[in-house]
């Protein structure tokens, strides 16, 4: 990225130099190197995002921001509605609430390495991974209609999990606002088969070590330790999510052109939020919402089971459960006044700091837990939310390390089989269906997860907590 046309406001964020006529303002957070290595079309679509209308404050991008389809991935955005703020699919992004569940357990290295082998095995058998596989459980619409509705709580009255873990969940596993009528048959039809399942790309469930605390007051309020075994699981709405996200970028694109909306770019097709087309989308994103918390909450039950097979006196529980691609209404100071927006993160966590009431009370001194997960043969990083996030960002932060390579150009670079060798010489595990997949998804085709995560904290987003370094990784 030339960043020329950037104009520094501090170290860890930059102006972007909009021509004159365009009202709203964009920033872009990182340290010099990670912005000057971002793609130029993340300047463009973070530029066309800032003229959407009843945009308040700037459209941001994450430090780990790349291109996307219509906001880049990293990019977050908030909106009144009261003043002709929109909503965009494209600004969720078509994998509707995907997110990370981290479980911490009570096992430690010494305990896994004499299983790990035998483990990933197991896990790849019990978690259903890939490009259209489905699980055990297959469902009617009246079962998916309830699934839209109750989230988590339907997979906690229907035996997988506790309801007290909820707690540790955003939105307490349930997100209000669901209409399933506003979801389509053949985006119901997808995901009959498809609850309780991993899927492909970028997904994953990876068994790994604490190797390094950052914050040790954070850490002992999180229950993580140096040498500790945690399980994290990033995973989505499935079939249903990306069905919804086509379905409704035809509603919203016709609904623009009748409203009189000029997109700079099509693929921002949106709506007044107020509008019928903006609250039939928001009902049925919502939907989306609460089918990937109980899909999420399931995957943690198949992965709790599992791993009480090889370690049945292991305890197990729920550290956080967080989304990176949804847009919700939430109250947020600007210009020293409340005030009720929705924001956007597509690609971004919600990074709430310490004092918030939505922060689990056992964390609530050092503030919500974000996860920033990285790529297979690298590591992740557990942060917890800062105060200074709620006025830089509407209390937002990474999400990964995000790719600095194309799906194709990694397939140019690496083969499957050959890279999954390298990483069990440096004692990483990968199990997956799909060795092209494993290509894509090399460690090589993402940022340096590392300068991520430092540059997340210097920009005052969230702070580093804990590393954590991938052992088993089951991909789709």
């Amino acid at each position: 990225m030339d960043l020329t046309k950037l104009e520094p406001i501090d170290d860890f964020c930059w102006r972007v130099k909009l021509p004159a006529a365009i009202k709203g303002t964009a920033v872009l957070y990182g340290d010099r190197e990670l912005v000057a290595a971002m793609d130029d079309k993340v300047l463009e679509q973070i530029g066309n995002v800032a003229q959407l209308p009843g945009l308040v404050g700037p459209a941001m991008a994450m430090p780990d921001a790349h291109w996307g389809y219509g906001f880049p991935i990293g990019g977050v955005a908030a909106f009144d509605p009261d003043r002709g703020g929109i909503i965009s699919a494209g600004g969720v992004g078509f994998d509707i609430s995907c997110g990370i569940r981290c479980l911490r357990t009570s096992l430690t290295l010494d305990d896994l390495l004499p299983k790990s082998q035998k483990l990933g095995d197991s896990l790849f058998r019990n978690i259903p991974a890939g490009v259209g596989v489905e699980g055990d459980l297959q469902l009617e619409d009246a079962d998916l209609d309830d699934i839209m509705v109750e989230g988590a709580e339907w997979a906690v009255r229907h035996g997988y999990g506790h309801g007290a873990e909820l707690e540790f969940v955003e939105e307490h596993g349930r997100i209000k606002g669901a209409v399933p009528e506003n979801v389509s048959k053949t985006a119901k039809k997808r995901q009959r088969g498809e609850m309780g399942t991993l899927g492909s790309g970028n997904h994953y469930l990876e068994v790994q070590v604490v190797e390094r605390i950052h914050d040790d007051e954070a850490a002992q309020a999180f229950g993580v330790r140096e040498g500790q075994i945690v399980v994290s699981i990033h995973c989505g709405s499935r079939g249903l999510g990306h069905q919804i996200g086509t379905d409704y970028l035809v509603r919203l694109a016709k609904a623009a052109s009748r409203l009189g909306i000029t997109l700079p770019d099509r693929e921002l097709a949106c709506a007044p939020i107020n509008s019928p087309e903006g609250q039939e989308y928001l009902g049925a994103m919502n939907a989306a919402i609460n089918v990937a918390l109980a899909n999420r909450q399931i995957l943690a039950h198949i992965a709790r089971r599992t791993l009480a097979h090889f370690f049945p006196q292991a305890t197990i529980e729920t550290l956080f459960d967080v989304s990176h691609n949804t847009c919700k209404l939430e109250e947020h100071e600007v210009e020293r006044r409340r005030r009720w927006l929705y924001v956007h993160r597509k690609g971004a966590t919600r990074a709430f700091g310490p004092g918030h009431p939505a922060v689990p009370l056992k964390y609530r001194d050092v503030g919500q837990p974000v996860i920033i997960g990285g790529s297979m043969g690298t590591g992740s990083y557990i942060l917890a939310g800062t105060k200074e996030s709620e006025t830089r960002a509407f209390s937002s932060a990474s999400h990964g390390a995000g790719r600095q390579m194309s799906r194709h150009a990694a397939l140019k670079q690496w083969q499957g089989r050959a890279l999954i060798d390298e990483l069990r010489g440096r004692g990483i595990l990968i199990r997956t269906r799909s060795m092209r997949g494993a290509a894509e998804e090399a460690p090589g085709a993402y940022k340096d997860v590392n300068a991520v995560a430092a540059a997340t904290e210097g920009a005052g987003l969230a702070r580093r907590v804990a590393f954590l370094r991938p052992k088993v990784c089951v991909k789709g």
